[in-house]
């Protein structure tokens, strides 16, 4: 199961009781998150580092070659950050979901 269905399956059970969660289970979907967020932004990175070095070499190759690399690097950069932003609100949802876990253990 991809991960944000995953954490989206999380955030739709119970807060407690009968069929909620274990804390372990968010806290390791977090795990899995943050590091999912990271890859995204080193995969973010390295497309904005090609679209800077397609640039820079442009007057070297075809303005038609330019231009489709430059339409795909767009194209997987715009999809990247969309990825990441909805992985970003996810987590934000499962980590008030564990503060809450954890708040209500508390008392």
């Amino acid at each position: 199961m991809p991960l944000q269905e995953e954490i989206a399956d999380l955030l739709r059970m119970p807060e407690n009781g009968a069929g909620a969660p274990s804390l372990d289970a968010i806290e390791s979907t977090l795990t899995d998150g943050y590091a999912e967020a990271l890859h995204l932004e080193v995969e973010r990175s390295r497309i904005e580092r090609r679209l800077g070095e397609v640039v820079r070499d442009a007057g070297e190759v075809s303005a038609h070659s330019v231009a489709s690399e430059l339409s795909e690097l767009s194209e997987r950069l715009d999809t990247a950050e969309d990825e990441l932003a909805r992985l970003r609100a996810l987590l934000e949802s499962l980590q008030a979901r564990r503060r809450a876990v954890r708040d209500s253990r508390e008392t």
